[in-house]
């Protein structure tokens, strides 16, 4: 788990140099830099040591011949695998790091060598021989990676603050991707906010020559394009617990201590289980957060420190504990620092302050029980839209009504809350309603907050329904649901910032629910087995049974979240005055000030529940100052 940044192209070793300075939080414990100014290439490494401690596991990492160098962020899990095959043909390693095996594995099939790794990780690799730059993204988008082209050449960053050390990369906002943040609460791939600033979307890879994008190609497609196999329930329990077995013990790879994250719910609890399975005699060191009964209750999520304490006790393990308070608003500037792009959730504090606390126990590397969800469902509109069945016979006009009826009801109760927004798009049809289960706000009210400048600057696009285009029409709408999960809700909102603030800290996280080919088989089963009626996660629950106690499996679904609303009437509140001031709003030009202010106005009688879109425009604000107004973003933030 590193950090890597580089260019190709009419750029100098000081620009090099400034790039890495800017991510310097994602690798404390080495660093190293490849300059060939003949060639215009720059390559830069910023090293957490995980594996291969030794100085054997330096980056940049050069082939034998000098031809080739690499600098890679991320971990390969079959690299022994892999090096067993390379070993066979007659290649000897110095080291036994994972970067190692990459390169060696490049040096015999090039290209193609993507297919073959099973992992997470953004990487740059630099081949002499033909002058080109490569860079590939993992399949899932655990890792990230950005890039952009100025004219003096094509730069690329683990993270965004890193590509503005580079004066002529333009800060220019686009206001497309502006309205996709406020309909999403984040931006869907390729877009950033910034319009000279795109993400190598996950799966892919591309190849630069002579300072330009040359060409880019998908090597990795989610598998939801085949409809699901027949197989009967024992069949598929047994497949999924021995799946996920593989997958966490896969994952357990390290030189270093490895935890988890443990909530208490079905999906931490299982990754905790094999990991305790596959490290006997060795106490793993858990951790997780605690928030008061009546925050809990007001954002209608379970407290997890009860369901924590029962699944540590029962798996016997360590279990340590942070509060979440309204302290942690404290950092809300330092989450906007890391997330690069500004996100309208409050989740990643959650992440910093955990991984925090794990590295003050000596813990570098947390197992996450991320995906779980995504390819299994478990969120409320999965079983919303098994829902469907009992009223999307409706003539559209009665579909109507029902939303206009629904959107009466008073925001003060989570339940009535959660009405509301089953039914708020009732009158759509096809993709364009499974789609707007991702919404935060309608497109077009979203539009409604944007200035006359840059409402007149739309181009009216559905991106999630343009990704739902991609699959056969006889796809079924739970697994076209699930692709948007693993395609954009999963790469573009939560791998985002659980790997920012995660490395804020020093931490690498791992999700074992998201191996490549435990994915694979949660996309071949029956519809049935994964949301069986108001159940989710159908199967894994079953595979569970026997493992964790049934409290544990069956327990109330929560979310990993913070009492926002609580928040907007205590520390947060003047912010959102100041910064939402119709005179600030006006300064800034991106924004209509009338329409922010209705928004505020509803949302304070209970005509709406906009905590969220509120925080997304303060968050907005916040990151304009702090990466747009400023010289140079702060590095030692």
């Amino acid at each position: 788990m590193c950090g890597i940044a580089g260019f190709s192209g009419n750029l100098d070793i000081q620009v090099l140099r400034k790039m890495s300075a800017a991510i310097l939080h994602r690798g404390p414990d080495d660093e190293g830099e490849f300059y060939d100014a003949a060639k215009g290439v720059g390559l830069a490494h910023r090293r957490l040591s995980i594996l291969d401690l030794s100085p054997t596991g330096h980056q940049p990492m050069i082939s034998e011949d000098g031809a080739v160098v690499l600098v890679f962020n991320g971990e390969i899990y079959n690299f022994r695998e892999l090096r067993m095959e390379l070993e066979a043909r007659g290649h000897r390693f110095r080291g036994h790091s994972d970067t190692e095996v990459l390169l060696a594995l490049y040096m015999v099939k090039g290209e193609d060598l993507l297919p073959y790794v099973n992992g997470i990780f953004a990487f740059a690799l630099w081949d002499a021989r033909q002058r080109t730059l490569l860079l590939a993204r993992d399949g899932l988008g655990v890792k990230p990676l950005y890039y952009a082209e100025g004219k003096s050449g094509f730069v690329f960053a683990s993270e965004l603050k890193a590509l503005l050390r580079v004066s002529e990369i333009g800060r220019d906002v686009d206001p497309i991707a502006l309205q996709h943040y406020l309909t999403y609460l984040w931006c869907p791939a390729p877009s950033t906010l910034l319009r000279s600033v795109k993400k190598l979307e996950p799966g892919c890879a591309l190849v630069v020559k002579n300072g330009r994008l040359d060409r880019r190609w998908r090597f990795y497609q989610l598998p939801f394009h085949d409809l699901p196999e027949s197989m009967s329930e024992s069949e598929a329990i047994h497949q999924t617990r021995d799946a996920v077995r593989t997958a966490v013990q896969r994952q357990m790879v390290a030189d270093v201590p490895v935890g988890a994250f443990l909530s208490g719910g079905l999906d931490s609890s299982a990754v905790v289980a094999f990991a305790r399975e596959a490290s006997p005699g060795r106490r793993l060191q858990c951790f997780t957060m605690e928030m008061s009964a009546h925050d809990a209750a007001w954002e209608g999520i379970a407290n997890d420190l009860p369901y924590a304490e029962s699944a540590a006790q029962h798996l016997d393990v360590d279990l340590h504990t942070i509060k979440v308070g309204p302290e942690m608003a404290d950092d809300l500037s330092k989450m906007i620092y890391h997330l690069d792009e500004p996100q309208g959730d409050p989740a990643p504090l959650n992440v910093l302050a955990i991984s925090r606390l794990a590295r003050e126990h000596g813990v570098k590397v947390l197992l996450s029980g991320a995906g779980g969800d995504d390819i299994f469902t478990g969120y409320r509109r999965h079983r919303a839209l098994m829902v469907e069945r009992y009223w999307s016979w409706m003539p559209r006009a009665v579909r109507a009504g029902i939303a206009e009826l629904t959107a009466s009801l008073p925001t003060s109760s989570p339940a009535l809350r959660q009405l509301r927004k089953a039914f708020q798009y009732a009158s759509y049809e096809g993709d364009r309603r499974l789609a707007s289960y991702f919404y935060w706000l309608r497109p077009d009210l979203a539009e409604e907050l944007l200035s006359s400048e840059f409402s007149r600057r739309l181009v009216h696009e559905e991106p999630l329904v343009a990704s739902l285009g991609e699959l056969p029409d006889d796809v079924p709408r739970l697994n076209r649901m699930l692709y948007l999960e693993c395609k954009h809700f999963l790469a573009d909102h939560n791998l985002n910032y659980t790997d920012k603030l995660s490395m804020a800290a020093g931490v690498e996280v791992r999700v074992p629910l998201l191996d490549r080919e435990l994915v694979a088989l949660a996309a071949r089963l029956p519809i049935q087995y994964k949301q069986r009626g108001a159940e989710g996660k159908w199967i894994f629950k079953k595979a569970m049974e026997g493992l964790l106690p049934r409290e544990i499996i069956y327990r109330p679904k929560t979310g990993f979240g913070v009492p926002l609303r609580a928040w907007l009437r205590g520390p947060l509140k003047g912010a959102i005055r100041d910064i939402l001031s119709p005179d600030s709003l006006r300064r800034r030009g991106w924004l209509n000030s009338e329409a922010v202010g209705r928004l505020l106005a509803d949302n304070l009688s209970g005509g709406v529940d906009a905590a969220y879109p509120l925080f997304a425009l303060l968050c907005i604000e916040l990151w304009a100052q702090m990466f747009l107004d400023q010289h140079d973003v702060d590095a030692d933030r």
